[in-house]
């Protein structure tokens, strides 16, 4: 899976996608811009997935694809098609979604012209899954201060949607992170290549976001939805997930190569907030301790 040569790689993790995987990828390859390669990870597939990227790799010598033997989960599968990547930049992108046959031309010229950039990214019009009705989504997120903490405030300020990562992004930024590892990692990474680049927003909607009850980002807060959609297969739960999102947001802070006094204020943001969430932190350590009594009383009677 060597990525030498075009200027973009374009990776899209697929699982049970026949519905509308075509589409996604026909409005990939259908792009004004050409010098990309286009990298499937099937994270093994039931349905028609694989017969339909077959299909377009005999059709398109730009598409790759690639089938893992086991379901290894959705972050873990983002995963695969990061480590694959050598080219300048990386766009990501969700099977059940399309895109504008201009986005990546329009993109990829912002961040060509200016290196301080991190990611560029277009707006983004959200689709219902069964009617076709199309929302343009109105909450724009453009970093653009050169204070990397203030960024980094801003963007787990006014962030929502994370569809900054739907974007381009530069791949050298991205491979220093530790990528997708926790529970709302999207967050997370987002918040950490805000730390190295500044996120640019596109004023024009080029991206067609699908929303349906499949998708991750449908229950959020539901920890079964997101254990089933985000990890490997089997999964029924993730534990601990505020603490360890709180946690891996200091972390990347601390592995980051910001000015200590920068470092240092955005700590202190960060345990102020730890403070404000002190309740959904409380409850999950009394949860720990209630399933743990509950083994070990098990334990006792048998």
């Amino acid at each position: 899976m060597e990525m030498n040569g075009p200027l973009v790689t374009v990776g899209v993790p697929v699982y049970n996608g026949e519905r509308y995987l075509a589409e996604c990828i026909e409005s990939l390859l259908g792009q004004t811009f050409s010098d990309f390669v286009l990298l499937i990870s099937d994270n093994a597939s039931t349905d028609g997935t694989g017969e339909i990227c077959r299909g377009f790799v005999e059709r398109d010598p730009r598409v790759r694809y690639v089938r893992n033997e086991r379901n290894i989960g959705m972050y873990p599968n983002f995963n695969v098609l990061l480590r694959a990547v050598e080219s300048k930049y990386f766009k990501l992108a969700n099977a059940d979604d399309y895109w504008d046959r201009t986005m990546l031309e329009k993109c990829v010229a912002v961040l060509e012209s200016d290196p301080s950039l991190a990611v560029c990214y277009p707006r983004c019009t959200l689709i219902d899954e069964t009617t076709g009705t199309q929302t343009r989504y109105q909450h724009p997120l453009h970093v653009l201060e050169e204070n990397p903490k203030l960024r980094f405030n801003r963007v787990l300020d006014e962030l929502r949607l994370v569809n900054q990562l739907q974007g381009v992004t530069r791949t050298d930024v991205l491979k220093q992170t530790p990528f997708f590892e926790h529970p709302f990692a999207d967050c997370i990474v987002l918040a950490e290549i805000s730390l190295y680049g500044k996120i640019y927003e596109l004023p024009e909607f080029l991206y067609y976001r699908r929303l349906h009850p499949d998708s991750s980002s449908w229950k959020r807060n539901d920890p079964r939805h997101q254990a089933r959609r985000l990890f490997s297969e089997g999964t029924q739960r993730f534990d601990w997930p505020a603490w360890k999102f709180h946690l891996a947001l200091l972390d990347r802070v601390r592995r980051s190569p910001i000015a200590l006094r920068d470092r240092v204020s955005i700590e202190a943001n960060l345990v102020r907030r730890m403070v404000w969430s002190r309740r959904e932190l409380v409850e999950e350590c009394v949860r720990w301790t209630m399933q743990r009594s509950t083994l070990f009383s098990n334990l006792g009677r048998n």
